[in-house]
């Protein structure tokens, strides 16, 4: 089978979209199928990678994310449609790029998915200090009107967890399905402990080896709320030595920065790449403290309940959907108070060892390989029944 995925969020200097994306190339290559992912870039140009190829597109720089670009021309993408004929097209951008694949002549089975709930990222986050989410919600009805008519293009609508494809039913989409998301296989683990990694770390937050290391992970970007992750851990420090190290790069970074200086005992590690050096992070520390409502998944927390770490994450978004999953505390979004006390209390609780086997089958977190499995094979399924239809038709 042949898929092209139009993917408007992938970059070389990407985070989530880029790691998701390069692992479909891996599984695409062991499942037998041809994947080619469209994406803007700096200049036109063709990598060739394992189980396909990556086209890039030369498009603008995105004005309020200078890591990212912007589809611009249609016609540049459909000609690139037009020369792979695929069995499949991917859409996952609710913006130029969704549109532009939505409106591509061609009849290949059509996918929309949905990776952004651009509401929550950046209207609850900026806007819910002074409305309720369901009054937001509510107030964005063009917003999703809009939306319900670029899921109209496509032939199907593909989300990574039940509670998400309820979100969109209660906003008019028809039916979304649901394709359950998840980590990498044997990737991470309490095994992955390093002992002389975490020292470091709590040196370089200058907090004694008998501290405790909270880690926050992400894209420093407002919609994951590092403020309140930060002033929460700065109330949880005034009862005892903490220290945070914070992975992840972003445009918020030079304010984020100026805000650990001010909370103090805080390390900016930057973005980390290397995942096998990510997954000795998680193990390593003793909280994952997450400020994201608005995660269409929750793949950071995930990671972490895999690597036998415990977490604390807001009470609404993808990340609360892991709250029965592992040890957790779930705080009030946006409330560093609440945040404060949930780390305190889960710090005040003697099972905070690491576990073998924390990330298990019977849990909410599967694999990676099931999804990308799960979704091929549904792939296959939609786009043979629309070929049947449109030969006997």
């Amino acid at each position: 089978m042949k898929i092209v995925d139009v993917s408007e969020f992938y970059s070389e200097l990407g985070g989530g979209v880029r790691s998701y994306v390069n692992q479909k190339l891996d599984l695409a290559a062991e499942a037998g199928h041809d994947l080619t992912i469209v994406a803007p870039g700096a200049e036109n140009r063709i990598d060739v990678r394992r189980g396909g190829k990556i086209v890039w597109i030369e498009c603008p720089i995105m004005p309020f994310d200078r890591n990212y670009r912007m589809f611009w021309r249609a016609d540049d993408v459909w000609h690139v449609l037009d020369a792979e004929t695929p069995d499949v097209v991917e859409g996952s951008s609710p913006w130029r790029g969704g549109w532009i694949a939505g409106c591509w002549a061609g009849n290949s089975l059509k996918s929309l998915v949905f990776h952004q709930d651009f509401v929550a990222g950046y209207f609850h986050t900026f806007l819910d200090r002074v409305l309720a989410p369901d009054i937001i919600d509510r107030l964005l009805g063009w917003y999703w009107r809009y939306v319900q008519r670029l899921s109209a293009r496509y032939d199907t609508t593909i989300v990574a967890d039940a509670w998400l494809a309820d979100r969109l039913e209660n906003f008019g989409l028809d039916r979304p399905v649901v394709v359950p998301f998840g980590v990498e296989r044997g990737r991470f683990s309490p095994a992955q402990r390093d002992k002389d990694l975490r020292g470091e770390l709590l040196a370089r937050c200058e907090i004694p080896d008998n501290g405790r290391l909270l880690l926050a992970v992400g894209r420093l970007h407002p919609e994951k709320r590092l403020g309140t992750v930060i002033d929460g851990f700065a109330r949880a420090k005034a009862q005892r030595p903490l220290g945070l190290v914070i992975v992840g790069d972003g445009v918020s970074r030079i304010a984020v920065e100026r805000h650990a200086r001010r909370a103090g005992n805080v390390h900016m590690e930057g973005e980390i790449r290397d995942r096998a050096l990510l997954a000795r992070y998680y193990a390593s520390a003793d909280v994952l403290v997450h400020g994201s409502a608005a995660e269409t998944y929750g793949l950071v927390v995930a990671e972490a309940i895999c690597s036998g770490l415990p977490v604390v994450v807001p009470d609404r978004g993808g990340a609360a959907n892991f709250a029965s999953c592992g040890r957790s505390k779930i705080y009030a979004t946006g409330d560093a108070g609440s945040c404060a006390a949930a780390i305190l209390e889960l710090l005040d609780r003697r099972d905070l060892a690491g576990q073998p086997g924390s990330c298990l089958k019977a849990s909410p977190i599967g694999f990676l390989d099931e999804h990308f499995a799960a979704l091929f094979k549904l792939y296959e399924t939609l786009s043979d029944a629309k070929r049947a239809h449109r030969e006997c038709g």
